[in-house]
Order: structure tokens, then C-alpha cells, then sequence
């Protein structure tokens, strides 16, 4: 599992690190009932919103996730996403543990898992075909969540489209606007708004069981080459958001997309809602990151509005 930094030695120093380490090992002797001291093995690098570390309590290693204290409820709610996602019993979802917080920091335990193995995509899709079949009968899911840091609402909603315009664009627009995004970027959101509905005249998805974040930096093979998918954003939506984003940050690969669709075929008008589900994610980077994500979030409102209009 990669979500990281390893500054985080040099962020909460030394004497906090060790009663932050005693913190969590009481949290997982009342929850497991092993009462162990615990041992910090080592840090883990590659995320951008979390830190996290590797710690061993009794015989078991445990991966650990950290943030601030006031991020609790961001861990609470990724804890809940990997139980419903525990579902999908084609994919390996690694199982959390507890979570909790201190004076300083919040925590999140689950299971450790060894990746690295050569897995075998079609296995992915399938698996992921497979768990977009779990659904239930609104979109939304029961709780708020996070999308990176940003917050995520998950509202119950009998609709789609206005799901995805006021829960999902919407939100990101208002939050560009608060940024300071330019008036063309705004100015072309709100004509997406009004239009993006002609995108599904003949298409009507359900409310598939959705990753919500399946970026390719958030799937892996473990050792046994089983695959597995982790740090979800979890929501009831169209399959089709979490299968745009495995192509919106590289790819995963041929053999994934033949085996999805010969599970579950993907419609054809697919080809340009992905951008539309795509630009959620890029709204998303901007108003976190900045850089030069408006300008790639403007483009694909252009290439939207120039098929609707």
C-alpha cells in the first residue's frame, strides 16, 4: 500500500513519535485484544494528503496511516470504505483495523499487505466488473467522505445527473471560485451544468458499489500476484467514473480493458463521458495542488461543450 511521506520523522519528532506509537498500540490491544508494545519499523514514502509508517505490535505488522488530529473523520470514513468494499471477493481489499487520535495526530490501522507480485490484469478487471455489480438502490452511500482532502458528499439521490452536477462539479466549481479561478474556467463550468445532461438521453446508469478514487498509483498485485485495490474514496454511482479514472493518470493496460468489457460491456457513448468524470478528478487537483490543472480542467470543458453544443 503506498501513502506516504517521509518527512514524517522530521514532522512529529522524536519524544511525540514515541507516545504517538504507545497511542496507537493501545488502540489495537482493545480492539484485537493483544495487549504488545509496539515498534515503529520503518516509513512509507509515495502519497501526497497522508503519511504513514510500517509498526509491528506483537507477532503482527500493521501499516499505518497519519495525518493531523482534526482528520479523524477522513479516516473513519476510508476505514468504512474498505469494510464495504471487503465485497468484492475477487479483489484483495486490505482489512482496517482501528483508527483513533491523539493531542497531535490521527491514525488509521489495516492489515499490511507484501506487493510487489507479477499479477495478472485480466484478474483486475474481472474483479472490478465483479464489484460493480454490487449496488444498492441510490446513489450517495450512507456517509461523507474525502476525495484527497477535499470533502466529498455522498448524499442519498434517486438521480444521477443531479447527483453529479450539484454533489461532484458543482462543489469543485464553488471551490475554484473561492480560489480565485478565472472567469473563462467558471464561465464554461456552468454552461457544462446546464448541457452535460444531453451526455446520457440514452443512457441510464445504476448505482454500482465504486472505488471513487482508482487512480493507477491505488491498485497493486500482492506478493501472490492477487490483485488489490486500496485508499478509496467510496460511493454508490455509474460504473463508468471509476473506469475514467484508471485512464486519467496513466493506464492500466490492454488486457484489464478487454477483460472489463468482456465481463461487462462498456457503452459506446463512454468515449466522451469519461472526460466528464475525468474533469471532477482535475477540478479536484487544482483547487488542491494548483499548478497547471485549470488550464487542463478548461480544455476538457471545451472538448465537452464543442460535442454538446
Amino acid at each position: 500500500m503506498v501513502c506516504g511521506d517521509a518527512r514524517i520523522d522530521a514532522s512529529i519528532g522524536e519524544t511525540n513519535l514515541m507516545s504517538l506509537i504507545e497511542a496507537i498500540a493501545e488502540n489495537i490491544a482493545a480492539t484485537t485484544g493483544i495487549d504488545a508494545p509496539g515498534e515503529q519499523l520503518g516509513y512509507v514514502s509515495g502519497g501526497d494528503i497522508n503519511q504513514a509508517m510500517r509498526m509491528r505490535h506483537g507477532e503482527t505488522i500493521y501499516f499505518v496511516k497519519l495525518n493531523s488530529a482534526r482528520q479523524l473523520d477522513m479516516f473513519e470514513a476510508e476505514a468504512e470504505g474498505l469494510q464495504v468494499l471487503q465485497q468484492a471477493d475477487a479483489l484483495k481489499i486490505p482489512q482496517p483495523v482501528c483508527w483513533g487520535a491523539n493531542n497531535e495526530s490521527a491514525w488509521l490501522v489495516m492489515e499490511n499487505l507484501s506487493l510487489g507480485g507479477r499479477g495478472n490484469p485480466v484478474a483486475l478487471g474481472e474483479g472490478l466488473a465483479a464489484m460493480h455489480r454490487i449496488t444498492q438502490s441510490q446513489f450517495g452511500w450512507f456517509r461523507d467522505n474525502t476525495i484527497g482532502s477535499t470533502p466529498q458528499s455522498n448524499t442519498a439521490s434517486d438521480d444521477w445527473i443531479e447527483f453529479w452536477r450539484e454533489q461532484r462539479l458543482q462543489y469543485q466549481l464553488d471551490l475554484a471560485e473561492r480560489h480565485g479561478a478565472g472567469s473563462a474556467l467558471l464561465s464554461r463550468g456552468e454552461e457544462l451544468l446546464e448541457l452535460f445532461p444531453a451526455l446520457f438521453d440514452s443512457y441510464h446508469p445504476g448505482p454500482s458499489l465504486l472505488h471513487g478514487d482508482l487512480w493507477s498509483g491505488n491498485y497493486a498485485y500482492t506478493e501472490e500476484g492477487r490483485p488489490t485495490i486500496f485508499d478509496p474514496a467510496v460511493y454508490f454511482g455509474d460504473r463508468e467514473a471509476d473506469l475514467a479514472m484508471t485512464e486519467l493518470f496513466g493506464s492500466f493496460g490492454g488486457d484489464f480493458y478487454a477483460a472489463y468489457e468482456n465481463a461487462w460491456p462498456i457503452d459506446p457513448g463512454y468515449k466522451t463521458r469519461k472526460t466528464l468524470y475525468n474533469l471532477y478528478h482535475i477540478l479536484n487537483h487544482s483547487n488542491l495542488f494548483g499548478g497547471g490543472y485549470a488550464s487542463q480542467a478548461q480544455g476538457m470543458m471545451d472538448r465537452l461543450l464543442a460535442e454538446l453544443r
